[in-house]
């Protein structure tokens, strides 16, 4: 069965480009819906953290300068994902951080992100909002006491990932859902849901 890598950061920031820096990896691997593995370090990119990012994280510069080099766990990190698909909520944010601080310790990415904000869009359109915090309560997952720490977060995004992935299944008589599949929804309307499947489904001879 498929593993695929459920990736979280914590940041200085918004955007690498104007300089926001990571302060904390977390990574999970999911197969079959159970979480087989983590890894998770914050890191020291010697870049001061702003004190609303302090307070919104619990993050501070004092933990920071405790913490290895950002170019250590970065190679860790690399190394403990390997070329797993990768899954992230808003997965622009992470994947922008990823290859900003894998590119650093001249590493880059090969495999390609699923995003379960775009997911959540398709397969829960009356969800109050697609926040991951409010779709874990939409679905009754588990609620992480920490929320804004890269491992309670990448948790919950886990847990929410094996709900879409057990609703497909259900809903459209799927075996599994591959990381392919996933690709495949988050870039069509909702509208188009069904027939991307029912397509997928054709190709790949299930039903």
């Amino acid at each position: 069965m498929e593993t695929v890598a459920v990736i979280d950061f914590e940041t200085t920031g918004l955007a690498p480009e104007e300089g926001a820096r990571a302060t904390e990896i977390a990574v999970v691997l999911m197969r079959e819906g159970q979480i087989v593995d983590r890894f998770q370090s914050l890191m020291n990119a010697r870049v001061r953290i702003p004190a609303f990012i302090e307070a919104l994280t619990g993050i501070t510069n004092a933990m920071i300068r405790q913490a290895p080099p950002v170019a250590e766990v970065m190679r860790q990190a690399a190394d403990f994902i390997g070329d797993t698909p990768l899954i992230a909520h808003n997965a622009a944010f992470d994947r922008k951080f990823l290859d900003t601080e894998l590119a650093r310790v001249d590493r880059c990415r090969s495999q390609e992100f699923a995003c379960t904000v775009l997911l959540s869009r398709r397969l829960y359109p009356k969800a109050p909002d697609h926040k991951l915090g409010t779709l874990v309560r939409y679905n009754g997952l588990p609620v992480a006491e920490r929320a804004h720490r890269a491992l309670a977060d990448a948790e919950m995004t886990a847990h929410l990932l094996a709900r879409i992935e057990a609703d497909l299944k259900t809903r459209y008589e799927l075996p599994e859902v591959r990381h392919e599949l996933l690709r495949r929804i988050q870039k069509v309307s909702l509208a188009n849901l069904d027939g991307c499947i029912q397509s997928f489904k054709r190709r790949m001879q299930i039903g």
